[in-house]
């Protein structure tokens, strides 16, 4: 069976190192960008130019977009000189760029009106991960469109993740950079507290990044399929609420310090009286007795 021929539309930061691996596909690369410059080395490693997106929608079979934001993906897909003007039918395009779910599913009903299918298929590991080739991709499509993309999204990715329906990659995608930026809001407290207390916070730093790579930090305990509360029969119930009574008397102890250094940490504080329901298994007795009394 003949490999599809793959187009790459957006050679930044994450599109350019993404593409590089895929110059070895035996379909063929066509690639696009803006920036002719940004054309040169793909094309001297032996991809084809195209001017515009409509012109990789002539050749390609596959094709993904990483571009900076909703408004260019939807001139990317439909716009004048877009991949709709001149794509064939049984296209795919993947969008790896970040984009709202609306959005894709509003595209991938344009996309269906030309018999060309459209998944959303945002990346997550960074710069850092796209040179490694070391990306996760979590796609929303259907089973044969990732069927399609498996293998050469494997080219750039370790970890391809089918999420769902077409908008479940762009969901899957926002609640993984919600714990991203919120864990560094959380970071940041930890710092203050740190600071406060006359430490190095980069010899902090160091100890955060060493054992969260041992312990796989808070993705840990990501490995339920249900937020529901656990059953005491559950085999999780036990090692759940050894979790929770650790962090809340490790919690408790932080907020102590904070308040004798007249540090306010907010987080640590909602976390103390949220963590056992968080995992399911309730508040133990150090975060009940946190919790406000209730009126007579």
């Amino acid at each position: 069976m003949t490999a599809p021929t793959l187009g790459y539309i957006g050679l930044g930061n994450m599109g350019a190192p993404m593409a590089t691996r895929l110059l070895d596909w035996p379909g063929g690369l066509v690639v696009c960008d803006a920036r002719s410059d940004a054309l040169e080395s793909f094309t001297t490693a032996g991809a084809r130019a195209a001017a515009t997106p409509a012109a990789v929608a002539t050749a390609a079979d596959i094709i993904s977009i990483t571009v900076l934001d909703d408004a260019q993906v939807r001139d990317v897909v439909a716009g004048p000189d877009g991949i709709l003007s001149t794509a064939r039918p049984g296209t795919v395009v993947a969008v790896h760029s970040t984009i709202s779910d609306t959005t894709a599913l509003d595209l991938a009903q344009q996309c269906r009106s030309a018999d060309v299918e459209l998944i959303d298929a945002p990346v997550s590991g960074g710069a850092p991960g796209a040179q490694q080739g070391k990306l996760a991709v979590m796609i929303g499509g259907t089973d044969e469109a990732f069927a399609a993309v498996r293998e050469p999204f494997s080219c750039w990715a370790e970890l391809v993740v089918h999420a769902g329906d077409v908008g479940a990659g762009t969901r899957m995608k926002l609640a993984r950079n919600l714990l991203h930026f919120v864990s560094f809001t959380a970071a940041s407290e930890a710092q203050r507290l740190a600071a406060a207390s006359g430490l190095d916070i980069r010899k902090l730093g160091k100890v955060v990044r060493h054992t969260d790579a041992i312990t796989g930090g808070a993705g840990a305990i990501m490995l339920r399929n249900t937020t529901d509360p656990v059953d005491e029969s559950d085999v999780w119930f036990s090692i759940l609420s050894h979790v929770r009574n650790l962090g809340e008397k490790d919690l408790a102890l932080a907020l102590d310090l904070g308040e004798r250094l007249d540090v306010d940490l907010p987080l640590a504080a909602r976390a103390l009286s949220e963590l056992g329901d968080g995992l399911g298994v309730g508040p133990g007795m150090l975060s009940q007795s946190t919790l406000p009394k209730e009126q007579p």
